[in-house]
This record gives C-alpha cells, structure tokens and sequence, in this order.
C-alpha cells in the first residue's frame, strides 16, 4: 500500500492539482491575484448566509496541521519549503473556486435546508458525459472514501497527534475529547456551525496576535528570512518538502511526515460546508472558497514559518516540540502552554467539522437515518482509539483516501470545466473591469 500511496501522492495528484490550478486560474484571468480588493468588496456585496459555512469549511482544514506540518515542512526541505507553500496555495485557489462553485449549481434543497457537495456534482454534473451508471458509480465511491476520510484523517489523525500534549493519559484524554464532540455533533450541522462561527475566528485571532507579537519584535530579521526563503526554494529538496509541507499544513491529513498537495483544494470535502449556506450565488460562495485557502495557508501558515525561522531552533527535534520550543522562546512557557491549547482546539474544531463531511457522504450513499445514528456511535469510538493507537496503518488508510478522492474530483471538474467557467469567468472578468 505504502507504494501504491507514494505513486499516487507523490506524483498523480500534485501534477493533476498543479495542472488544474494553473488552467482554472487562467480562465479565471487570476482575478482573485490582480484584484485582490475588488474581489473581497464583490464577495462583501453579495448576498448574505456564507460566512458560517465558511467557518465549517476553514474548520475542516485549520487542524494541528497549520502548526505542526509547517515545522515538518521545514524541517524536512528547508526554509525554501515555505515558496513553495505559498506556489501551491496560489495553484489551489482556483481549484477550491471551482469545485465550491460546482458544490453550489449542483445542490438540492430540502424546504430551507441546503446540501450538496462533490458525490452530487460528480453524479449530476457526468450522467450526460459519461452516463448514470458510471457517474453513479464514480460518486459512491468518493463518497465511501469520504467517509473513511472523516473517520481516519479527520479523527484519528487529529486526535493522536494531541492526545500527548497534555499531562494526562491519552485514554482519559480521549474520554475528554469524546464529550466534548460529542456534544457538538449531536446537534447536527446548526450546532457545528454555531460553535465553529464562534471557535474559528478566536483560535485564528488569537494565534495570529501571538505570531504578529513575535515577529514584530524580530522584524528586522524578517528581510533576511524571506531573503533565506527565495535563495533555498530552488532545491530539489525544499521543492519536493514545500509541496508535501503544503498538504500537510491543511489539516495534518497524512502525519507530520507526509502529505499532500492540497489544503483541501481539490480534495472535493469542503464543498459539502459550502453548499449548505444560505446564500444563492455560487460566485460569492466560490470566492470564499479562496479566502479559506489563503486563510489556511498564506496567513497561518506562512505566520508559523516565520516565527520557526526567526527562532533559529534546530529541526532536528520533532515537529511539535519545534514549534513549542520556537513559541517559548519569545514567549516562555506561557506562551508555550497557548500554542498546546491551541493546537488541541484547532483538532477539536477539526473533528467535529469532519464528521459532518462523513455524515452528509454517507447521506448520499443512503437514506437510511439509522446509519446516521451508527456513524456517530462509531465516531465518537474512533476519537478515543486515535488518542491510544498506533497510527502506522491508519496514515496508509489516510493517504488512500485522499488520493482516491482527490483524483476522482479533480477529473470530474476538468470534465465540467464549462460549466465553471461559462458564468464564472463573466464574473471575474467584471472584477478586471
């Protein structure tokens, strides 16, 4: 398997994303890059009703990851590692605009309820260029393997990389964490996307003041850093770790050791968050969806590289004490100790998120609520699991799941191109204007 994953995360899906990213953005005329304000005042004026599925969705892939896979990108390639993170978030922005925008022409509404995602885009969007059957057939099986996501990425991953942070048992912090999911996704999708439209913006302010704070009192290190970043981003070695560091940093997706080239964009998840707003223009929605991205990885991301680099800490040391080690410096053990919260948060936020991607997943696959009731008994098994078990097998499940979603949603969006762009460049184009 370990082969088999290496084939299709090592070489597959960064060509695909990467390919994908550069024609969509050229369709797109980069109007999200050359007009950056007018593209946020488009987004602002539009309607209302996306923000809170913008908060599930930025849940879904804000996890430990925004931390810990950037100390691991670092470490493993350097600071030109950090280029290449920002090459890639630039490539994802037109993937994750298109795939939200097909999330929202595809969806169903059930009385005021929305929902929708890939496995409806993927069903609806090929039955006429492919037929039902394999267009059927395709959407099943991403939305089986979305499901295995939620359960492994999006749970057990998150939780066993937090689960020894604190000084408890990982089995009572397992406990602790189930409670507390459980609470939230017992509550359906309206209490996921209260608590993450409160959650969401507060852990993002406050690591974000807390980076700001380090930084400005290094700042004039800081041209040197980016002076550091463009003279390494050209070796095979900083490239080749960027592009892992990258997927990595989206939510921890594969471990600190590996991942891919997607924070989501491309990956066909978060567009089940974005289809569920109230808002009616997929043009809005789908810009939204590059803010996620560049909240994701322009901002938290590259704010935790700078503060690692500034430290000068050796990576030879794991990712996570790295990072802590890096934050204590400036900050003490105080400071320290908000990094561990914040990171356990960030999972927390990022569990409960996925869980409402498998749930909708395995409503597509069945309607039977009985199943809903089952899942969530086996999810909320699977947090304390990840808080105690070995991880080796489950990051192989991980790296399949991935890549097999992600090469099916990537093929369906260049074969719905046309519907993508047909009104979407329009708008775009308007903002150019």
């Amino acid at each position: 398997m370990e082969i088999f994953n290496s084939f299709l995360c090592g070489k597959i899906m960064p060509f695909l994303l990467i390919f994908l990213g550069l024609f969509f953005a050229f369709k797109l005329k980069f109007f999200y890059i050359f007009h950056p304000i007018k593209t946020i005042k488009q987004t602002l004026n539009g309607q209302h009703g996306g923000f809170k599925s913008l908060t599930v969705a930025l849940a879904g892939t804000l996890g430990v990851g925004n931390i810990v896979g950037v100390a691991s990108a670092i470490s493993l390639g350097g600071a030109g590692s950090v280029f290449w993170m920002w090459i890639s978030a630039l490539c994802a922005m037109s993937v994750k605009y298109a795939e939200v925008y097909l999330a929202m022409i595809f969806r169903k509404e059930n009385g005021c309820h929305f929902y929708g995602g890939a496995p409806y885009y993927i069903k609806e969007g090929l039955r006429r260029k492919i037929g039902l059957k394999h267009a059927y057939f395709l959407s099943i099986i991403f939305a089986i393997f979305c499901v295995i996501n939620s359960l492994t990425t999006g749970n057990l991953v998150q939780v066993n990389s937090v689960s020894s942070i604190l000084p408890i048992s990982p089995i009572l912090f397992g406990i602790i964490f189930t409670v507390f999911s459980f609470f939230v996704i017992s509550g359906g999708v309206t209490r996921i996307s209260n608590i993450t439209a409160i959650l969401i913006p507060l852990l993002s302010t406050v690591y974000i003041l807390i980076c700001v704070f380090i930084i400005s009192k290094e700042f004039v290190q800081v041209p040197s850093i980016v002076k550091t970043i463009l003279f390494d981003a050209f070796s095979l070695k900083s490239a080749s770790s960027g592009f892992m560091g990258y997927g990595i940093s989206a939510a921890i997706r594969f471990g600190v050791s590996r991942g891919v080239l997607s924070n989501e964009a491309g990956c066909g998840t978060s567009p089940a968050a974005h289809a569920s707003s109230k808002n009616t223009d997929p043009h809005t929605q789908a810009c939204l969806g590059i803010f996620e991205v560049f909240v994701d990885t322009i901002l938290l991301c590259s704010l935790t590289a700078f503060v690692i680099l500034l430290s000068g800490q050796e990576s030879g040391q794991s990712p996570m004490s790295l990072v802590i080690c890096a934050f204590e410096q400036y900050t003490g053990k105080l400071g320290g100790g908000l990094i561990a919260f914040l990171s356990i948060s960030f999972a927390f936020a990022t569990v409960i998120c996925q869980y409402f991607y498998g749930c909708e997943a395995l409503s597509f696959i069945s309607k039977n609520e009985k199943l809903k009731s089952i899942f969530l008994v086996i999810f909320c098994s699977v947090i304390v699991i990840g808080a105690v078990l070995p991880m080796n097998i489950m990051w192989q499940i991980s790296d399949l799941a991935i890549a097999v979603m992600t090469i099916i949603n990537l093929i369906c969006l260049f074969l719905l191109r046309n519907k993508i762009t047909k009104i979407a460049v329009l708008k775009s184009t308007a903002i150019l204007l």
